[in-house]
């Protein structure tokens, strides 16, 4: 490996303002260009991830990504009795689009998963617009799935393909009893209207017969027109993690490629292009501590390893003890990609450091 990865510059986005106290701790960024020097991000903020305040912000760099301001929250008035998460992406037009979904809180006593069955609580997706920058949004639009499950994964934003087609990644979940009618499916939904209607799906990682799940799915159109997803083949009953995998579509997403191995052990694994065709993935490997970085390329159908590199030497991975509480047991993760030149990119990710959650940014620079 003749690659080089390297570090250039780090920064936070946010931090927790009361050190020690668990008030605002952030998680799962994403992260969208708007112009030359101006990035908006969102994340998640709550006491916990199953507090009953979890929300998704925005936040706003006017500098390349340096310094931020936090704007507030991204939904003016959610449904009652209800948590959210939302995923943001920006269209060839310049529209933003949040792909989301909320969390009925049935029992405040309860969390967002059944630590019996596994099973999490109702999720309703929707959707989100701004045409202005994300300075506002539009009243949520609910996103009608073409499979039943009782929940969902909220993993990804949504995906335009060159040729206007909408692709919205997700999973299935089993609901809060541990009933799963569609069984374990890592999915995206098809929509040829822009995101008003979804009557189709493709299936990217098909667990109905292993009981595996595929969990954080990266899903990119490449150069060539193909669909590539990439996903953390896990457990939810043992907790035992998987190596990486990933499969390809030739038919915008409709069917796609029995999986392949990538070569690394990778949990939450996000992927981007770069203008030369190679492909960086950032994530939280299971196998070494802290966030690492992947350079590779496709050989055709085949995945090829350039370079790996250590971007944030911060907490341990590694197995939890129950699958139910994989939630609760991360320190650090949710990488979100964004290239800002032919040789740099600025990547965004969730992380604990002395007690405090914050959300940081890393600029990572390429050969």
């Amino acid at each position: 490996m003749n690659e080089e990865i390297l570090v250039r510059e780090m920064g936070w986005v946010y931090r927790n303002p009361k050190p020690y106290l668990r008030s605002r701790m952030a998680f799962h960024p994403s992260l969208v260009r708007l112009s030359e020097r101006e990035f908006l991000a969102t994340f998640d903020l709550g006491q916990a991830v199953e507090a009953l305040d979890y929300h998704t912000v925005v936040a706003r760099s006017l500098d390349g990504g340096r310094t931020w301001t936090l704007e507030g929250p991204l939904l003016a008035s959610p449904p009652p009795s209800t948590t959210h998460t939302i995923r943001i992406s920006r269209l060839v037009d310049g529209t933003l689009v949040g792909f989301g979904g909320w969390h009925h809180r049935r029992d405040p006593e309860e969390g967002l998963i059944n630590r019996d069955t596994g099973g999490f609580v109702p999720v309703t997706l929707f959707l989100v617009r701004s045409f202005n920058g994300g300075h506002q949004w539009t009243d949520p639009e609910i996103l009608h799935p073409p499979l039943w499950s009782p929940a969902w994964e909220i993993c990804h934003p949504i995906v335009e393909l060159t040729d206007g087609r909408w692709l919205a990644p997700t999973a299935t979940w089993r609901g809060w009893e541990g009933e799963h009618p569609a069984g374990e499916q890592a999915v995206v939904f098809i929509s040829d209207n822009r995101g008003r209607s979804w009557p189709t799906f493709g299936r990217t990682f098909d667990g109905r017969t292993t009981g595996l799940s595929h969990l954080e799915q990266s899903v990119i159109e490449l150069q060539d027109g193909r669909i590539l997803a990439v996903c953390w083949v896990f457990d939810l009953r043992t907790g035992e993690t998987f190596p990486t995998t990933y499969t390809l579509s030739d038919d915008r997403g409709e069917t796609f490629r029995e999986p392949r191995p990538t070569g690394f052990w990778a949990e939450t694994c996000k992927v981007v292009q770069l203008p030369d065709g190679r492909l960086l993935c950032a994530y939280r490997r299971h196998d070494r501590p802290g966030l690492w970085a992947t350079l590779a390329r496709l050989d055709g159908e085949r995945w090829v390893n350039l370079a790996h590199a250590l971007l944030w030497s911060g907490s341990r991975s590694g197995p939890v003890s129950r699958g139910a509480d994989v939630l609760s047991a991360l320190t650090f993760g949710y990488p979100s990609l964004c290239p800002i030149s032919s040789h740099e990119v600025l990547l965004l990710f969730w992380c604990q450091e002395e007690c405090l959650t914050n959300i940081r940014w890393i600029r990572i620079e390429l050969p």
